[in-house]
């Protein structure tokens, strides 16, 4: 069995508009939203074995910080410029990479690609909101059979979800 949380970033800031897309950092919202969605994560007992997240800023600090949250070692995170602005068979390209030791696997980064993965699997929303989780399971033993066939949803999480 592996399972695969995927993770929006948190609200980035457009307080800087001159500032370069990669570079936009989150903003007070994103601050908050992480941290609260970390805990979450926490509380339902969900914890990485690994994490991938895109290399820009915004998705960056998401990752740090719910890494904080689960006490998993920060200087373990991935970073990609792969999962930058990537679509929905790069980033499944990228999982069906990860180390088959691997159970469970966080991958933090944009839109729309993320939310066309998670309609690709199966999952039926409108949008990953930012801070955005969407967990998935699979009956299989290699991430590289990570497919659409034996995805099974497993939770979709969201900071306005009471």
């Amino acid at each position: 069995m592996k399972k695969l949380v995927i993770i929006r970033h948190a609200k980035s800031s457009w307080d800087d508009t001159f500032l370069d897309d990669h570079e936009r950092p989150l903003a007070e919202r994103g601050l908050r939203d992480a941290p609260k969605m970390g805990n979450r994560l926490k509380k339902a007992e969900i914890f990485p074995d690994a994490m991938v997240s895109s290399d820009a800023e915004r998705a960056k600090t998401t990752a740090i910080i719910t890494a904080e949250k689960l006490d998993f070692p920060s200087q373990k995170i991935r970073y990609t410029s792969d999962l930058y602005h990537a679509s929905a068979s790069t980033i499944l390209s990228e999982i069906r990479k990860t180390d088959n030791s691997v159970k469970t696997l966080f991958v933090f980064g944009h839109n729309p690609g993320q939310n066309d993965l998670v309609w690709k699997l199966g999952g039926e929303i409108d949008n990953l909101p930012t801070a955005g989780q969407f967990g998935f399971k699979f009956d299989v033993d290699k991430w590289s059979d990570v497919d659409s066939k034996n995805a099974k949803v497993w939770f979709f999480d969201y900071p306005k979800k009471s």
